[in-house]
C-alpha cells in the first residue's frame, strides 16, 4: 500500500507540474499585450513599460515561468501602474479588474462552490445507489422498468430545465422552499443548509442517474458469479445476497465515479451557481472570461485542475481500499 501511494502522489504532482505549464504557456503567450491588460486602457506609454518591467514580460519564456512558480512559494511584487503591491505566497496574481489578490479572491468564493458541491454529491450518491440497489432488488418488475426510465430522464435533461421546474413547483407555487440567498455555514448553518437544499436536489436528479445504472449493473454482474449462485443453491437468502456480496462488488466503480464527479464539479458548476445565484468560483470564473482578467483566469483554472487532480488521487486510494486488487495493479 505504501509504494501505491506514493506512485500516486508522485503521479498527481508530475500532472499539476503539466497542468501549470499548459495553462500560464495558454494564457501569458496568447496574442494582445499583457502589460497594457494588466494597467489599464488609461495607463501612458511609460506606465505600461514600468508593468512590463515588473512581470518580466521581456524576459524568455522559461524565465517568465520560473517567476510565476516562484511566487506560488515565495511571493511577488506587482506593479499596479501607480505603485507596487506585495503579493505573499501562495500568490497567484493580482486582479486586473479589482486589484485584488486572486488567492484571497478565490477563497472567498470557494466556501460556496464547495458547500454546493460537496452537499450536491452526498444526495446523488445516495440517491444513484439506492435506485440501484432498488431496481435490483425489483428486476423483473415493472419497478425495474420504471426506474430506468427515471435515470434515463434524469441523464438526458439539462441542470437548468430541472432547476427552472424546482423553481417553479417548490418556490413558486407550493412556496415550499425559499429561492436560495447563499448564507455562509459560519453565519447560520441551519440557513446554510436550507437556502442550498434546491441546487443539492437539482444536481442530485441530474447526477444521480449514473450512479443508479452503474450500480445496477456492478450487482447484477456480481449476482451472476459462480460464488453467489452456490450460496443461492445453499438457501441462501436473496436480501443477504444483495446486502453482503452484490452492494460490496458496487462499491469500488461507485466511489471512483463519485470521487471523479466532486473533482469535476468544482469547475463545472457553472449552470447551478448562474441559475441559483450562489457565488462560487465557477461565476467568478465566467466573469473572470468576460473581463480577460488573466490572473483570474489561470489561478481559478489551475485550482479547479488541482481539485481534479487530487479528486483523482482520492478515488485511487478509495478503490484500493475497497478492493486490494487494486494495489497489485
Amino acid at each position: 500500500m505504501t509504494g501505491f501511494l506514493l506512485r500516486r502522489a508522485v503521479g498527481a504532482v508530475l500532472v499539476l507540474f503539466a497542468l501549470s505549464v499548459v495553462v500560464y504557456a495558454a494564457f501569458y503567450v496568447a496574442p494582445g499585450n499583457v502589460a497594457q491588460i494588466a494597467c489599464g486602457p488609461r495607463c501612458s506609454p511609460a506606465q505600461v513599460a514600468q508593468v512590463s518591467a515588473q512581470l518580466h514580460l521581456g524576459d524568455p519564456l522559461y524565465l517568465q515561468y520560473a517567476h510565476f512558480v516562484e511566487a506560488l512559494f515565495a511571493g511577488r511584487d506587482y506593479s499596479t501602474g501607480t505603485g507596487v503591491q506585495h503579493c505573499p505566497a501562495p500568490c497567484l496574481g493580482l486582479s486586473y479588474q479589482s486589484d485584488q489578490q486572486v488567492t484571497r479572491l478565490i477563497l472567498a468564493k470557494l466556501p460556496a462552490t464547495a458547500s454546493l458541491v460537496l452537499g450536491g454529491a452526498v444526495l446523488w450518491v445516495l440517491l444513484g445507489v439506492g435506485t440501484g440497489i432498488l431496481s435490483v432488488w425489483r428486476r423483473g418488475r415493472p419497478t425495474e422498468r420504471i426506474l430506468t426510465w427515471i435515470t434515463l430522464a434524469g441523464m438526458a435533461t439539462p441542470v437548468f430545465v430541472i432547476g427552472l421546474l424546482l423553481i417553479i413547483v417548490l418556490v413558486t407555487a407550493l412556496q415550499i422552499l425559499p429561492f436560495p440567498d447563499y448564507v455562509p455555514l459560519t453565519d447560520d448553518p441551519e440557513q446554510w443548509a436550507w437556502n442550498l437544499l434546491l441546487p443539492w436536489i437539482s444536481l442530485a436528479l441530474v447526477s444521480a442517474a449514473p450512479y443508479a445504472r452503474m450500480t445496477r449493473a456492478a450487482m447484477l454482474e456480481t449476482l451472476a458469479e459462480d460464488h453467489v449462485r452456490t450460496f443461492r443453491a445453499y438457501g441462501v437468502s436473496e436480501r443477504v445476497l444483495v446486502r453482503r456480496h452484490a452492494l460490496r462488488g458496487a462499491l469500488a466503480p461507485v466511489i471512483a465515479l463519485g470521487a471523479l464527479d466532486v473533482g469535476a464539479m468544482f469547475g463545472g458548476a457553472v449552470l447551478t451557481e448562474s441559475l441559483f445565484g450562489i457565488p462560487g468560483i465557477c461565476r467568478e470564473l465566467v466573469d473572470a472570461v468576460k473581463n480577460v482578467d488573466l490572473p483570474v483566469v489561470v489561478g481559478l483554472v489551475l485550482v479547479t485542475g488541482f481539485f481534479v487532480v487530487l479528486a483523482n488521487a482520492v478515488a485511487d486510494v478509495l478503490q484500493a481500499l475497497a478492493d486490494r486488487r487494486v494495489v497489485l495493479a
